[in-house]
C-alpha cells in the first residue's frame, strides 16, 4: 500500500510533466501551516530557475490541470509559487479504509533479505545496572522492534564486558576473603562447584571494594592485572570463577531487563570475540595495515580531509595485551562470519563518539568489513536531574535502575490509589504506567540530546506522556466494552464514512501517518518519531470523543463509522506503543 504522500506525489507528477516540467519537482510534504492546507508541494519555486518562469505561474499551471481531480477538496497557487493542497473527504476515507483492512495498516512488512545486528545495553558482568544503562537499553530495544516491523532480520545483542581487569580484580579480593577455595590451588584436579562462592549481592559489594582498594594500593592492583592476565591466557580455576561471575551476573540482568520489556537475543560478551583476535592482528600486519609505534602495534586511521586530529587506532599495547579497541574489532569479524550482516548498529553514550570513528575507520581499512556494510553509531545524551547535571540519588550515588523502576512505580500506585479497581488490576496497571513514563519519557527525546528526568511531568495523564498514551489506548477499550455491554456490534469490514467534521479529519490525517513515520524512524535510528506519532493521534482522537457522541448516535451509519474508526486508532496505538516496548493496561 502507497503512502498517502506517494499518492499525491504520482498525481502531481502527471501534472508536471503535462505541463512541461521535470516531475522530479512533484515532491509532497505535510504543510507546515495545518490552518491554509494540509499538504504542500515547493516545486515551482526550485523549477523556476531552469525554466525561466515565474514560480507562481508554474504552480497555477499545475493546478489547473488537477482542478477536476476527486483527491483534492482544495489545491490552490499561492505566492510566490507554492501549491497549497487540502485532500478531498472521500479520498482519505479510502485511504483509512484501505489501512483498516491491512494486517500492518498499510505498510510494507515483507520479509528484507537484510540481517541487522543492534549492539546495544552496556552491561558489565558484576555491577548493578543503574540509571545510566536505562537509554541505551530502551532506544536499542525499540530500533530493534522498529526494524522487525518492517521485515527485517534483526538480532539483539547484550554484548557483556566481562573479560577486563574488574574481573581480575574480583578473583583477587575473593582469593585474599576465601584463599581456601579449589579455585586458587593450581594443583587441584577434580571437578568444580557447579554453585558458585557467592551470589550477586557479594559481587555487587566486592567489585566496588576491590576497585576502589586497588586505586590506593598499587601492589594489589598489580595483583588483580596478574590475575587478569592469567585468566585471559586460560588457568581453569580463574576461569570456572569467571564463569560463576558471567552467570551470577546474567541471571540477575535478565530481571532487570524483564521489567524494562528489553529482550536480547544474544548474550555475548567481549570474551567471545578473544578466539577472534591472534588471526585478525597477524592479516592487519600481514597487509601491512600496522605498524609499532612507540611499541605499541596501531592503524593510522586519520584522513587527508579531516579538519581535527583524529589519533591512531591501537590494537596492542607495548606488552602486547589487547585493549577494547582489538575486542570491538575481533566483535566485528565475529559478527561478519556468523551473521553476515549489512547493518551493525551500536547504541551508545555520544561520548564515545570519536573512539568508534576510529573503530569503524580500521574496520574499513584493514578490510574486516567490506563498504556494503553500514556502521552506524547510534550516541545518546545524558538522563539528568532538575538540576542538569547528570541523575543521581538524593545523597549524591548513582541510582540503581532497580531502584528507579521502584520508586516510579510507588508513585504511580499513590495517584491510583482512589481508583475503584482489585488489587492485582491496581498493581498491574501501575507496573505498566511506571513503565511508560519512564520509556515513554526517555524515547520522547532525540536519542542524541539530554534531557531532564521530570518524574512529576512523566507520570502526568496529560500532556505528550507514556501515561496519556496509555490512558487514550484504555479510553477505547473502555468504549469498546461499553458497546459489547449494550448489545451494540459493528462487523470488522465495516467502512469509516468520509469525515464531517475537523475532529474526525484529524484523526484520520494523523491515521495515514503512520507507514511514513516508521520509515522515518528506521531510517534514521528515531524512536521518538514514534512517540510523536502516538501523541498526535492520541491528542487528536481524545477531541474527536469528546466533540461527537459515538455510542450515542441516532444515525446508525454515522455511529458505525465512528466506532470502525475508534477501533482503528486503538489498534494502532497499541502496535505503536509495542514498538516502544510497553503494554496498556484494561483499566487505568
Amino acid at each position: 500500500m502507497k503512502k498517502i504522500i506517494e499518492l499525491l506525489e504520482t498525481e502531481l507528477s502527471a501534472a508536471f510533466e503535462k505541463a512541461g516540467y521535470d516531475k522530479k519537482y512533484a515532491r509532497v510534504t505535510v504543510s507546515n501551516r495545518p490552518d491554509l492546507c494540509q499538504y504542500q508541494c515547493n516545486g515551482a519555486l526550485a523549477a523556476a530557475k531552469e525554466y525561466h518562469k515565474a514560480p507562481i505561474q508554474m504552480a497555477g499551471e499545475v493546478v489547473e490541470l488537477l482542478a477536476e481531480s476527486g483527491t483534492f477538496q482544495e489545491i490552490a497557487a499561492q505566492m510566490p509559487g507554492f501549491i497549497n493542497m487540502t485532500v478531498s473527504h472521500t479520498f482519505l476515507a479510502d485511504y483509512i479504509n484501505e489501512m483498516a483492512a491491512s494486517e500492518s495498516f498499510g505498510c510494507d512488512i515483507s520479509a528484507k533479505e537484510e540481517t541487522i545486528v543492534i549492539d546495544y545495553g552496556g552491561a558489565n558482568v558484576a555491577k548493578p545496572l543503574h540509571v545510566g544503562h536505562l537509554r541505551p537499553a530502551v532506544i536499542g530495544e525499540s530500533i530493534k522492534r522498529i526494524s522487525r516491523y518492517l521485515g527485517y532480520h534483526v538480532i539483539g545483542d547484550a554484548h557483556l564486558g566481562d573479560w577486563g581487569l574488574p574481573i581480575g580484580l574480583i578473583i583477587t579480593e575473593l582469593k585474599k576473603r576465601q584463599p581456601d577455595l579449589p579455585y586458587f590451588d593450581e594443583s587441584f584436579e577434580g571437578e568444580y562447584p557447579e554453585e558458585p562462592p557467592f551470589g550477586i549481592a557479594d559481587l555487587e559489594e566486592i567489585y566496588p571494594f576491590a576497585s576502589s582498594y586497588s586505586k590506593e594500593h598499587e601492589d594489589y592492583k598489580a595483583e588483580a592485572q596478574a590475575a587478569t592476565a592469567e585468566l585471559q591466557a586460560g588457568r581453569k580455576g580463574y576461569l570456572a570463577l569467571w564463569q560463576h561471575i558471567v552467570n551470577v551476573s546474567v541471571a540477575d540482568l535478565k530481571k532487570i531487563y524483564d521489567k524494562l520489556n528489553v529482550d536480547f537475543d544474544l548474550w555475548k560478551k567481549e570474551s567471545d570475540a578473544q578466539p577472534y583476535i591472534p588471526a585478525m592482528v597477524q592479516e592487519m600486519k600481514d597487509g601491512g595495515y600496522a605498524h609499532i609505534d612507540e611499541g605499541a602495534l596501531v592503524v593510522d586511521v586519520k584522513e587527508e580531509t579531516d579538519t581535527k586530529e583524529i589519533p591512531p587506532c591501537m590494537i596492542l599495547k607495548s606488552n602486547g595485551a589487547t585493549l577494547y579497541n582489538t575486542t570491538d574489532l575481533a566483535t566485528i569479524v565475529e559478527r561478519r562470519k556468523l551473521f553476515d550482516p549489512k547493518k551493525i548498529i551500536y547504541v551508545v553514550d555520544k561520548r564515545q563518539a570519536l573512539y568508534f570513528e576510529q573503530v569503524f575507520r580500521c574496520a574499513r581499512k584493514t578490510k574486516i568489513i567490506g563498504e556494503d556494510v553500514d556502521l552506524i553509531f547510534v550516541g545518546f545524551g545524558t538522563m539528568n536531574g532538575k538540576d542538569g547535571k547528570p541523575f543521581k540519588t538524593r545523597d549524591g550515588g548513582v541510582l540503581r535502575l532497580e531502584a528507579l523502576l521502584a520508586d516510579v512505580t510507588e508513585q504511580v500506585a499513590q495517584k491510583m490509589a482512589d481508583r475503584e479497581m482489585g488489587q492485582a488490576e491496581r498493581e498491574d496497571a501501575a507496573d505498566k504506567i511506571a513503565l511508560a513514563a519512564i520509556k515513554y519519557g526517555d524515547l520522547s527525546n532525540q536519542a542524541a540530546k539530554d534531557y531532564i528526568f521530570d518524574v512529576e511531568r512523566f507520570t502526568s495523564f496529560e500532556g505528550n506522556t507514556g501515561p496519556y498514551i496509555l490512558y487514550t489506548i484504555v479510553r477505547i477499550k473502555s468504549l469498546m466494552n461499553k458497546l459489547a455491554a449494550q448489545g451494540i456490534h459493528v462487523a470488522e469490514d465495516a467502512p469509516v464514512l468520509p469525515a464531517d467534521s475537523k475532529s474526525q479529519t484529524d484523526v484520520m490525517l494523523s491515521l495515514s501517518k503512520w507507514g511514513e513515520t516508521l520509515e522515518a524512524a528506521f531510517a534514521e535510528q528515531a524512536p521518538h518519531k514514534v512517540c510523536q506519532f502516538l501523541y498526535e493521534l492520541s491528542d487528536a482522537f481524545n477531541k474527536f470523543y469528546h466533540e461527537n457522541k459515538i455510542v450515542t448516535n441516532e444515525n446508525e451509519r454515522a455511529r458505525e463509522s465512528y466506532i470502525q474508526l475508534s477501533r482503528l486508532a486503538g489498534r494502532v496505538l497499541e502496535a505503536g506503543i509495542d514498538l516502544l516496548g510497553l503494554s496498556a493496561p484494561e483499566k487505568m
